[in-house]
């Protein structure tokens, strides 16, 4: 693979200034179950059926081309995911609360290992087969014999100790785990654990990925070409809505039309052409963006992502700088993550509080300990030997303070970060790294700070990227943590797993949170917000509470 170091980019503080200026995107964002921008309430009338959907998309490049609700954590396809497939339950982004859908009730046993749902009548796949306990006992034992070839399937966090599903009668299944998974009900609601036709699980992972799946939802998925299109048109006789939704019966919509446009600009000029109905970017509008949108009469709508925040992962291995806690404590201390969310995204811009985003349950507030404290930094450093040079940065034993963060291209919000830490000593170099070079940087530990994120509405997604059992890439989690730490955070992940008791639920995954925070295992550095822009023909729009969109209530006025 290429030396991350080859790519390295270093920007002084006035290459920064420069870009910082052209910035300061402001939002509105509502504290309504996390940071939230509704559409706005309009006089358009009642809704009607009929017309198509015209949505833009960033590119879905190799790394996701996948439309399986159990293999895939792309967001744009989690959207799509949720309007062909249903799910048992389904979660309020308002409150948090499960809320019945495919399941009407459900009775927890044996404390958090079995989980009894009394299942809908009358509920069909698009393919004819019924929805009954048998199909549910085929889903979740498929996807766990999935894991069996690809331990990495994005789902599995979810139902980690799964041991089996018992047909009780056609109504009613049980699902059995071999510990307690008190994050399995609201797990029960997300896109992942989508429900599928029984004749889905017979195919092969790749067949999946690229299309070959059938859900119960209000839409079916026509036709799928990666990086091009995905079609979906309205499923005939779809009646069985959770109660979140504003109707019931058939989707208004007949289509809804996919593409896949890499440049942002091209995208937005597109939507205030009226060429699209909807711009779906993967990074905020800019400024110049959103008073285009505003000056054509669209909109835009934001939501909060639950989940992990846009955070830093350190590689703790010995011989990196980031091995000593002193050091970890200080890069904590001089990220200045108010000035960073009001320069990159506006003064309105919601300021991270912890490892966690707002719209998570159980996300507790660690703004204490992500205080910007320069000073403090400094004195941490000058504890564990390391000395200001010549030029500002800091030396020590002949070396300098170097931490190589392998990047994908290089962001303002990257530079404002570089110019920070250089504030105390720290050379931050910006390590251009493409996606299919990024597995090997992290394997071979070639960096020093690292980028991930996942998208779920429960504390336990953090697994995903911290636990060496059940991580994506399990270098990056052992990387992160020395195996004491990693020790104590996993039994905290545990037990707020196997933990049925809200209140002592909440204990434990504050105190996971506080751990992480002290320990430097995560640098929170900003809220990850979900925008979207909205022509003013679109009507009936909402976030998930995974922040996906739902276009089963959309209608066109006009």
């Amino acid at each position: 693979m290429t030396d991350p170091s080859a790519s390295v980019r270093r920007r002084p503080g006035a290459r920064f200034a420069a870009v910082a200026a052209s910035l300061g995107l402001s939002l509105v964002l509502a504290a309504c179950g996390g940071s939230t921008t509704p559409a706005p309430a309009t006089d358009a009338g009642a809704p009607h059926a009929g017309g198509t959907l015209d949505l833009a998309f960033w590119p879905d490049n190799a790394a996701f081309n996948c439309v399986d609700p159990f293999q895939t954590y792309w967001i744009e396809h989690r959207t799509v995911i949720r309007n062909i497939a249903d799910s048992l339950t389904d979660q309020d982004p308002k409150t948090g609360k499960i809320v019945p859908w495919l399941a009407t009730k459900w009775k927890i046993t044996k404390g958090g290992r079995e989980y009894t749902f009394d299942l809908k009548q009358g509920v069909t796949f698009s393919d004819g087969t019924p929805f009954d306990a048998a199909a549910v006992k085929t889903a979740f034992d498929g996807n766990a014999a999935l894991l069996k070839t690809l331990p990495t399937a994005y789902g599995g966090v979810y139902i980690a100790g799964y041991q089996g599903s018992t047909v009780v009668d056609s109504d009613t299944v049980t699902i059995s785990f071999s510990r307690p998974n008190a994050a399995f009900l609201q797990a029960t609601s997300t896109t992942n654990l989508a429900i599928l036709a029984p004749a889905t699980y017979a195919k092969t992972p790749q067949e999946r990925c690229l299309g070959a799946v059938v859900g119960s939802g209000p839409f079916v998925l026509d036709s799928y070409k990666p990086n091009e299109s995905l079609d979906l048109s309205k499923r005939s006789g779809y009646a069985w809505p959770s109660s979140l939704n504003a109707h019931t019966g058939e989707a208004y919509l007949d289509h809804v039309k996919v593409s896949y446009v890499a440049e942002d600009s091209v995208r937005v000029g597109n939507l205030t052409s009226g060429a699209l109905d909807i711009a779906w970017p993967r990074n905020p509008f800019s400024p110049e963006q959103v008073a285009q949108l505003k000056a054509a009469g669209d909109t835009v709508v934001s939501r909060s992502l639950p989940g992990p925040s846009s955070a830093l992962y350190p590689n703790t291995s010995a011989g990196r700088p980031l091995a000593d806690l002193q050091v970890r404590q200080a890069v904590q201390k001089a990220i200045d993550r108010t000035t960073y969310a009001s320069t990159i995204y506006g003064a309105d811009y919601p300021v991270v509080e912890g490892p966690y985003d707002s719209t998570t349950p159980y996300a507790d507030s660690t703004a204490a300990a992500l205080a910007y404290d320069p000073d403090g930094a400094k004195a941490l450093l000058d504890q564990a030997g390391w000395t200001v040079g010549a030029d500002g940065y800091r030396v020590k034993d002949g070396k300098k303070l170097t931490l190589v963060d392998p990047i994908t291209a290089e962001s303002p919000g990257d530079v404002l970060l570089q110019d920070q830490l250089k504030q105390v000593g720290i050379d931050l170099q910006l390590a251009v790294t493409t996606a299919a070079e990024r597995p090997a940087v992290i394997t071979e530990g070639s960096y020093d700070l690292i980028n991930s994120y996942y998208t779920r509405a429960d504390p336990g997604v953090l697994q995903w990227i911290l636990d060496a059992d059940l991580a994506g890439s399990k270098a990056l989690a052992a990387n992160s943590q020395s195996p004491a730490v990693a020790a104590k955070v996993k039994a905290l992940f545990q037990a707020g797993s196997e933990q049925t008791d809200e209140t002592k639920r909440a204990a434990t995954y504050k105190e996971l949170q506080q751990y992480l925070i002290e320990q430097g295992v995560s640098f929170p550095v900003f809220e990850r917000v979900q925008l979207v822009g909205l022509s003013p023909k679109v009507q009936g729009f909402r976030f998930t509470s995974e922040a996906f969109g739902s276009f089963y209530d959309v209608w066109l006025n006009g």
